[in-house]
């Protein structure tokens, strides 16, 4: 199986998922390694499962290469997780989230085309389908995307489903909501507020704080694509999300409350440019495969929580240099003019 983007946040755990469930598979790590991809994500992986498991340093935007890894190692499977993913990264460079996410999409399909119809699983997210503001988004919904991000991402599983009809590629794609766990890049909001709350520093949280997202751990979205990936019907696109609807305040508050820090470390900044005010998935298609999440939210953040606390040589080296280019970039200006707001007692214990 070739894990494409497998030293990312989903991907590294993914791999790992993998090779401690299936004794008797191979895994084929592919990544570029660009700024979220780390290699310290998958360390101890050479030593645990020294014959089971490869690591490539390679760009999905080269069909050379790629080739040259499906043959070498002779992949049956390619697992798509290689994709620029931050929403506010694609407001500031949406070129290279069309050329990895789209194009490169396309040189893995390509690929698993050439070598007699590869089995293949499209990795993709709930932003696709735009905001909801009543009710969840169901697998057959119309695609309303509304950031570079979200469009590229839209435009690859269309880009998929095409190889199905067309040529009988052997196709599946997930759609995940928000997740949560180890090894996340501290970009995305709940591993920035766990680090910034561990340094004491603000939390920036984007307009009212009044916009939600669907958590899931890790784990549970990993599961929920290894079931699509061997009982999906192919073709298919499976919605997998928690079922945990967390608005941001609410959010950055119960992280501040569990860390024992206070809440006088929230600042409201400036909202970014199309901001989606709610995501929800209904997900019955895929418990209907038998997939059932054994996370909670409460578990799903503790466990997220725990290991930012007990693994600090991870992300303290990580948040600095390009890092920190990007924080400057995207938060001081919104910090310096951001709002400090005084909670009372019964406001911070809000959920």
């Amino acid at each position: 199986m070739l894990v494409a983007g497998g030293a990312g946040f989903i991907g590294a755990n993914f791999a790992r998922y993998m090779l401690a469930k299936y004794p008797d598979y191979r895994i084929v790590v592919y990544d570029k390694l660009t700024y979220a991809g780390n290699l310290d994500n998958l360390q101890d992986l050479d030593e645990k499962y020294a014959d089971k498991y490869v690591f490539v340093k390679g760009d999905i935007c080269n069909g050379e290469q790629v080739n040259d890894t499906i043959q070498q190692y002779e992949i049956d499977a390619i697992v798509n997780f290689a994709a620029e993913t931050h929403v506010d990264r694609s407001l500031f460079n949406p070129d290279v989230f069309v050329q990895n996410n789209v194009f490169g999409t396309h040189k893995l399909l390509e690929a698993a085309k050439l070598f007699g119809n590869i089995r293949f699983h499209q990795v993709s997210t709930d932003e696709v389908y735009g905001e909801v503001l009543r009710g969840s988004f169901h697998e057959d919904d119309p695609l309303e995307t509304r950031s570079p991000y979200s469009a590229s991402k839209g435009a690859a599983d269309l880009l998929a489903s095409s190889y199905y009809f067309s040529f009988g590629l052997p196709v599946t794609i997930t759609r995940g909501s928000n997740n949560i766990g180890p090894y996340q890049y501290p970009e995305k909001v709940v591993p920035l507020f766990i680090t910034n709350a561990l340094e004491n520093q603000p939390l920036p949280i984007y307009g009212d704080g009044k916009y939600a997202r669907d958590y899931q751990h890790v784990m549970d979205h990993c599961s929920g694509i290894d079931l699509v990936l061997h009982c999906g019907q192919l073709g298919e696109i499976y919605n997998v999300g928690g079922g945990n609807e967390v608005e941001a305040l609410n959010l950055a508050k119960l992280i501040l409350k569990k860390l024992n820090k206070p809440y006088s470390l929230i600042r409201f900044v400036e909202d970014r440019i199309g901001q989606d005010r709610r995501y929800s998935l209904n997900c019955a298609k895929i418990k209907n495969l038998g997939w059932v999440p054994q996370y909670t939210f409460e578990t799903a953040i503790d466990d997220t929580i725990h290991w930012y606390i007990n693994n600090e040589w991870w992300w303290r080296k990580i948040k600095s240099g390009e890092y920190l280019e990007y924080y400057e970039k995207q938060y001081r200006e919104r910090l310096d003019k951001a709002i400090e707001t005084v909670f009372s007692p019964s406001q911070g214990d809000e959920l």
